[in-house]
């Protein structure tokens, strides 16, 4: 836990949270790092199965403070300089992204990073960087198009226009939106159904690798990763059994009909 980035344990869920309000949750130096080594941190802790990653409210994040440039220890000023950013897409294990609030250029790349995005009522979205006659350095023009379509992400890029959370629902950039003061337990509740077992990180590994890959490529990746791979037909009959029970236990939040893709 750093004075910017609040840590706390859910069981088997790490939850970051960004903590400068006084700064509209901006990404300055010690904040960059301090997230970089919270991911790392939790992506080495066999206790966490998942992350949520949010912000004290109003906003999610404002993105890269522009007010104070100073760099971490390990940033040199080059393209090349670790990012939060690519941390999160690192990750063996899902980080959710809880956007509680306005999340804009640098926020928005880490959040595009993560596994997947929830988002309150209250969410905005906005990628500002042509505004501020700068070009994007952690990934937005790369997931951005993949999230919502080269069209619109164009669209979004070159005119700075906010997105709400329904049309962002719409366009594919988020998952579920959900009244605000939901947004966190449901996040928390959907982050607990995720298991600790190693399939998770293949699984991952498997949709970022086939992601720029054919059909037939995507298929074959799956296949060749199989390949050796051996069960425990009894474990693998147990584990089915609970996750049937598991599954007819959960009950999703009221809220949550008709607002999720």
């Amino acid at each position: 836990m750093t004075a910017t980035l609040r840590t706390e344990q859910h069981g088997a869920v790490r939850v970051l949270t960004i903590d400068r309000p006084e700064a509209k949750n901006a990404m300055h130096g010690e904040l960059r790092a301090a997230l970089r080594a919270a991911m790392t941190e939790a992506d080495r802790d066999g206790a966490v199965h998942a992350v949520i990653l949010t912000g004290v409210d109003p906003v999610f994040s404002a993105g890269v403070d522009f007010k104070r440039l100073e760099r971490s220890p390990d940033e040199t000023g080059s393209p090349l300089d670790p990012t939060p950013a690519a941390v999160v897409r690192a990750m063996r294990k899902p980080v959710i992204c809880a956007v509680n609030g306005v999340c804009v250029s640098g926020a928005l790349e880490v959040a595009l990073s993560c596994s997947f995005i929830i988002a309150s009522e209250r969410a905005r979205f906005a990628d500002t960087h042509a505004l501020l006659g700068v070009v994007p350095t952690w990934g937005l023009t790369a997931l951005l198009p993949r999230a919502v379509g080269v069209r619109k992400a164009r669209e979004m890029s070159v005119t700075g226009a906010f997105v709400d959370a329904e049309e962002a629902l719409r366009i594919g950039l988020v998952n579920h939106v959900l009244p605000h003061d939901q947004l966190l337990p449901y996040t928390l509740d959907l982050a607990a159904r995720i298991p600790g077992s190693a399939a998770v990180a293949d699984m991952l590994r498997l949709y970022r690798s086939g992601e720029d890959l054919s059909l037939a490529g995507a298929l074959a990746l799956e296949t060749t990763s199989s390949i050796g791979r051996t069960y425990d037909l009894t474990a693998f009959t147990a584990a089915g059994s609970k996750a049937s029970a598991r599954q007819r236990d959960h009950r999703p939040p009221a809220s949550d009909e008709g607002n999720s893709l």
